[in-house]
């Protein structure tokens, strides 16, 4: 190092040191300055001083503070209430849904029901239009004359089958209506015997079935009035196997 360099670093030392002593000196001129009873007037001043301003403060503070909570608290209770009615609405209103929905619910069940038994009336009506309307028929020969004389027969309670009609009435008359019999005893009194079963006037007028044709000649009329006299003298035209 030279001497110049030296010289120089001494000297910036110096002055921190004299910057350093200057400090403490002010420090203790200003210690010095205060009077022996400074710590004392100082303290009971600032305490004295604090204790106004932090009351002043505090009361005002107290006030702000209480209003704004009172501010808050109504707001609260604003909402709430506003909260519970809406909640009420909301209630108020699913209730009236649902009774809505029960009400068109029970008239939709009402209406299917009710819709249900007309149909039900209507097939039933129309079921028996039908049956009025369509009565059992039966064919216009020997076979249709004796199925159409064993209902009659049935309804009446007169005995008697297909096999023992249809047998008679071939050996009497070989299933001809129109035959009569001019030549016997009962043609020669003037009753002769007539019709698919040959059965005189007086005979037919005795047995004759309500319902059927008041004529000899009818097949059916014929058949169930002389099944009428065979159940009263025989127990069945059945039971017949020769002239009766």
């Amino acid at each position: 190092m030279s001497k110049k360099s030296h010289s120089r670093a001494l000297t910036k030392r110096h002055k921190v040191a004299i910057a350093g002593v200057a400090t403490l000196g002010a420090a203790a001129l200003a210690f010095s300055a205060v009077p022996g009873n400074a710590e004392t007037t100082t303290s009971e001043a600032a305490s004295s001083a604090k204790v106004a301003y932090s009351s002043e403060q505090l009361k005002g503070l107290r006030s702000d503070v209480t209003e704004q909570l009172a501010g808050v608290s109504l707001q609260s209770q604003a909402a709430e209430a506003v909260a519970k009615k809406k909640a009420a609405a909301k209630a108020a209103a699913e209730a009236a849904a649902k009774k809505k929905a029960a009400a068109e619910a029970a008239a939709k069940k009402k209406a299917e029901q009710t819709r249900k038994a007309k149909e039900a009336a209507s097939r039933s009506a129309k079921r028996a239009v039908v049956k009025a309307a369509a009565p059992k028929s039966y064919a216009n020969n020997l076979d249709g004359w004796i199925k159409e004389s064993l209902d009659i027969m049935k309804s009446k309670g007169i005995p008697g089958t297909y096999n023992g009609l249809y047998r008679n009435i071939i050996r009497e008359s070989s299933g001809n209506p129109n035959a009569i019999n001019n030549w016997d005893v009962n043609a020669v009194n003037g009753t002769p015997s007539i019709g698919l079963l040959q059965i005189i006037k007086p005979t037919f007028d005795a047995y004759h079935v309500s319902g059927t044709p008041f004529s000899q000649y009818d097949p059916v009329a014929n058949i169930v009035a002389s099944a009428n006299y065979a159940a009263d003298r025989y127990g069945s035209i059945d039971n017949v196997n020769s002239a009766y």
